[in-house]
């Protein structure tokens, strides 16, 4: 009886688990992941992906559409008349996913600021809308908080610029809609493709423009051309225009920060803007690129009389 016992409790210890054992081992942990996503809307979203993806440490970057509401996200759609100007229309973006190990959410952003104007709301220059918004979609918190700390010193340099105020919209990610696959890495398919540049040429490392005189403007009439970095119709105008101009008005270059003692009433966010001044007041103004036959017709009524030489 007693060799019994003790052949049935040994059978029994082989049987029962060792909750012992299980209840002291380590849990298993997670790999730690370097990989975020953040979702970007700067404009039309073919430049702007291109621009993403030539940065180091990010792993893809994908076209589509963001935060929009009652309106299918589809590119026939958010494009149509009646959706242009609906503030639950989508908006373009760009899906980023991004190695932090190699590429921070800081560097992410600043990019992000520094290759658009933010201070545009619902347009990037002529393309107008509400899906050509500036906004910053967020999935966690530490990027929240690394984009109002950027929007915030951002607005700071740009201020200093004479820009105005920053509307890029600070949100949580809800859902990411990828474009239509002809969409999708646009630029690097159709290398003349349309998606300019619109950046300030404000950057974070800002290098202080040089402050100047401008007395000489505030007599007679003038010629002002407000230019910026990294503006390629600035460039074509000058090249187009301005570098053929013979006439017997002066012409200036001014930067955003250098217009002060000048009565300007055309805002100063889109570059090339022309403005043509009388006594140090504007008295004609035209944002963007202008033609040469725009931009004499335009000194002919400035000068009545007196034609200009080309």
């Amino acid at each position: 009886m007693q060799l019994y016992r003790m052949i049935v409790l040994l059978v029994c210890l082989l049987c029962v688990p060792l909750p012992l054992i299980a209840a002291t081992a380590e849990p298993a942990m997670p790999a730690s992941s370097h990989v975020k996503t953040l979702v970007l809307g700067s404009g039309c979203f073919w430049g702007a992906e291109k621009g993403y993806e030539a940065l180091p440490g990010v792993i893809d970057a994908v076209s589509g559409y963001a935060d929009g509401r009652n309106i299918k996200p589809l590119y026939k759609e958010i494009t149509r008349s009646e959706h242009r100007f609906d503030p639950d229309n989508f908006a373009e973006v760009v899906e980023i996913k991004y190695n932090t190990g190699v590429l921070s959410t800081e560097a992410l952003l600043r990019h992000f600021f520094e290759h658009h104007d933010p201070t545009q709301k619902d347009r990037q220059g002529n393309d107008e809308g509400t899906q050509y918004r500036s906004i910053i979609l967020f999935t966690d918190e530490a990027q929240h908080e690394a984009a109002l700390r950027l929007r915030d010193r951002y607005q700071k340099l740009l201020t200093a610029a004479g820009y105005g105020t920053i509307v890029t919209a600070i949100k949580p990610l809800v859902k990411f809609y990828p474009a239509e696959d002809y969409h999708q890495d646009y630029l690097a398919r159709h290398p003349n493709g349309y998606c300019p540049n619109h950046a300030t040429g404000v950057t974070f490392r800002q290098v202080t423009v040089a402050p100047v005189d401008n007395s000489a403007l505030q007599t007679g009439r003038q010629i002002v051309v407000l230019e910026a970095a990294h503006c390629p119709f600035c460039e074509k105008f000058k090249q187009d225009v301005t570098s053929q101009y013979r006439g017997s008005i002066p012409l200036t270059f001014r930067m955003a920060s250098q217009l002060d003692g000048l009565e300007l009433k055309t805002p100063t966010w889109a570059t090339p803007t022309v403005y043509l001044i009388e006594d140090g007041e504007e008295v004609f103004g035209h944002q963007g690129y202008m033609t040469p036959a725009e931009f004499y017709k335009a000194l002919g009524y400035f000068k009545p009389g007196d034609s200009e030489a080309h």
